[in-house]
């Protein structure tokens, strides 16, 4: 009787090795189809999109970047503004500027013009808080947001108007003549400080009736916290280098270099 061939060692183990690569192989190619469906898969869906209102930006703007966001015609979140029920204090008399919070907010499918104003005036109402002088300070914030240079001199802004206030000067921003005329400009003429409006700080005196934009956290902490001093003027005479004094006489020195800095930037 013949006994049947046994196999080697040697042979066993290639057929051990052959199996194990023939496996690695497959999990690779595994592997990659995987991955491969993956980044289909992530390419086909829709990214998540997003608004995001900078600091300081007027109502007229938001409103127009939130029609952009949301594919609605030009106009629509202005007209939802005047209809939508909004949380804002009862001195806003229901006009929502000042209280558009600046953050980047999600933007869906099902995301309207009027449930993004809802929303940023909620987040204005979380980070602003509720009471009767919330819509004051907002106003003030408002005007130091659009004043102050850099954040570090916000307090130093604040002082400025409440120093002026206390002492029944008017304002004299020019940053509350540009929302009256609705531009945005370093250059005020004597004609302009002649313009009959309630936000013509030069000629009235107090505070404007609303905000004049949609300041940030920082504009109203320094509005609730202002940086002690007796400045009555300042100018930001060039970038960085802004000026705070109490002497109408170095004020108008540092306005004398701020046109001379003007004129020889071509400004």
């Amino acid at each position: 009787m013949v006994e049947p061939s046994q196999s080697s060692p040697a042979r066993k183990r290639r057929i051990r090795r052959l199996l194990l690569v023939c496996t690695l192989l497959v999990l690779t190619l595994l592997g990659a189809a995987v991955a491969f469906l993956l980044l289909w898969q992530k390419e086909k869906t829709p990214q998540p999109k997003s608004l995001t209102i900078p600091e300081g930006r007027r109502a007229s703007q938001v409103y127009d970047a939130i029609d952009q966001a949301v594919g609605a015609a030009p106009g629509t979140a202005m007209k939802a503004a005047a209809t939508t029920e909004l949380a804002l204090p009862a001195a806003s008399e229901g006009n929502p500027e000042g209280f558009l919070f600046p953050a980047t907010y999600p933007v869906k499918d099902t995301t309207t013009a009027s449930s993004l104003l809802a929303y940023m005036v909620r987040t204005a109402n979380e980070r602003f808080g509720t009471g009767p002088a919330v819509h004051r300070d907002v106003v003030v914030a408002s005007i130091v947001q659009a004043e102050a240079d850099t954040a570090a001199d916000m307090g130093k802004v604040a002082r400025v108007i409440e120093n002026r206030l206390a002492r029944g000067m008017p304002l004299q921003m020019d940053s509350t003549l540009n929302y009256a005329l609705n531009r945005s400009t370093l250059d005020t003429t004597h004609e302009d400080t002649r313009l009959d409006s309630p936000y013509n700080t030069y000629a009235r005196k107090g505070l404007p009736p609303t905000p004049i934009g949609n300041p940030g956290l920082e504009a109203m902490r320094a509005v609730r916290n202002p940086t002690p001093g007796n400045w009555l003027y300042f100018v930001t005479v060039k970038p960085g280098d802004t000026r705070f004094t109490d002497d109408y006489e170095v004020q108008k020195q540092n306005v004398k270099e701020f046109n001379a800095n003007r004129r020889s930037a071509g400004g």
